[in-house]
């Protein structure tokens, strides 16, 4: 699973990637900062099964704060893009093909509308971020387009002569994009295009698909970032109408600053949450407690940052994504080595223990016999659909 960071150059992506992941990737007040993307390491939050359970979370791949776990996932912030970037102009072919294994977008937008489409400082409040949000949905879907159109005769010749299943079809050709079978089948219904025909599928039938297509596989969390700035709260209301995406108010820079400060022990904070607590008043410039003031206003109206909210709304609300807790000891709840809940796995809705097994190890899926409910203690078959916050055993023959 991967969540790309995507906007328009001097937006705030690289901000959000270090608010999200504590890091210190180069950012700037000029366009193309980045060029290289920048890979980075955040966290979800889910409850943990220590609370339910009743016991001392020793944790291995993720971290337990009084019952919240904080699951790693993977991100990617990417080079800005530009108007015309499908057509190669900026960074865009190179943006556009480091989005292919991308599950779920967060496109930051600059609320305050102080920079303008090639991401060129202006006076805040006289660029509209609308503009923002449908100039990059038009990029990813003539991005789709350009891939679909070439060899379009010829491809499509091939499937009806042979007579070949249009979905099967391209989702091969798609398949370098993260794009699956079922995508290509639900946006094909969506778009009520003819699979039987499409040879005669026009310019706009195949705009059409790939419109439904970039919803489907490309799924996108709009954010609204530099909420504080005065410019910003009609702006993000307007958004949030105008969108039919999910549209998260935030303040990358704040957050990126309270997690500094938490490091350094001089506030006690977590990620996501709705208040902060100074440690050390001393520690603070007069400055520096005005920027918190601020900060805490700013959170009290929004209810927090918005940088955790929009990594847990793309992996649950977007992804559907649940998290499991493997042990290979029902009594203790422990691995191998004595760690109690080590592991926590974010699996999507829907998926059957065999298949988790597979997650796990791909010899425990062909060797897989049956699980265990470390709750129940019962045995569990194959089909059995795994629920959030599970704690199972796999046996196999491995």
């Amino acid at each position: 699973m991967l969540v790309g960071i995507v906007g328009k150059p001097n937006c705030g992506k690289t901000t959000f990637l270090n608010a999200a992941c504590l890091t210190t990737a180069k950012v700037g007040d000029y366009p193309f900062t980045t060029i290289e993307p920048n890979p980075g390491t955040a966290y979800v939050r889910v409850k943990c099964a220590c609370k339910d359970l009743n016991v001392t979370d020793n944790p291995k791949n993720s971290i337990c704060l009084d019952g919240i776990r904080l699951i790693p996932i993977e991100l990617l912030d990417v080079a800005g893009l530009v108007p015309g970037a499908w057509e190669g102009k900026g960074l865009g072919n190179k943006f556009l093909d480091d989005l292919r294994r991308a599950d779920v977008l967060i496109h930051v937008v600059d609320a305050s509308g102080s920079t303008n489409a090639e991401g060129q400082p202006v006076e805040a409040g006289s660029w509209d971020p609308i503009e923002d949000v449908k100039f990059l949905e038009h990029e990813i879907i003539m991005w789709f387009v350009q891939i679909l159109q070439r060899d379009w005769k010829k491809f499509t010749r091939k499937i009806e002569q042979e007579k070949l299943k249009i979905t099967d079809a391209l989702a091969e050709r798609l398949s370098g994009l993260g794009i699956t079978r079922v995508h290509v089948m639900k946006a094909q219904k969506n778009a009520k295009i003819d699979g039987e025909r499409p040879s005669k599928w026009s310019e706009e039938d195949l705009v059409a698909f790939a419109t439904e297509l970039r919803k489907i596989a490309k799924p996108m969390i709009i954010l609204a970032n530099k909420a504080d700035a005065k410019t910003s709260e009609q702006n993000i209301k307007r958004l949030q109408d105008f969108s039919q995406e999910p549209v998260i108010p935030a303040c990358t820079l704040g957050e990126f600053f309270l997690r500094q400060f938490a490091e350094q022990k001089k506030i006690e904070y977590q990620p996501g949450a709705s208040s902060f607590k100074i440690l050390d008043e001393s520690a603070f410039s007069a400055k520096e407690k005005g920027i918190l003031e601020n900060l805490q206003a700013l959170i009290n109206k929004f209810g927090s940052t918005g940088v955790q909210a929009a990594l847990d709304t793309a992996v649950f609300d977007i992804l559907k994504m649940i998290p499991v807790f493997p042990v290979h000891d029902v009594s203790t709840l422990a691995d191998k080595d004595g760690n109690v809940l080590p592991d926590a796995y974010l699996i999507p809705e829907g998926t059957t223990i065999r298949q988790f097994a597979g997650k796990i190890h791909t010899d425990f899926a062909k060797t897989f016999i049956h699980g265990i409910d470390a709750r129940t203690k019962k045995r569990i078959g194959e089909d059995h659909v795994l629920k959030s916050c599970d704690v199972v055993k796999i046996v196999s023959a491995k």
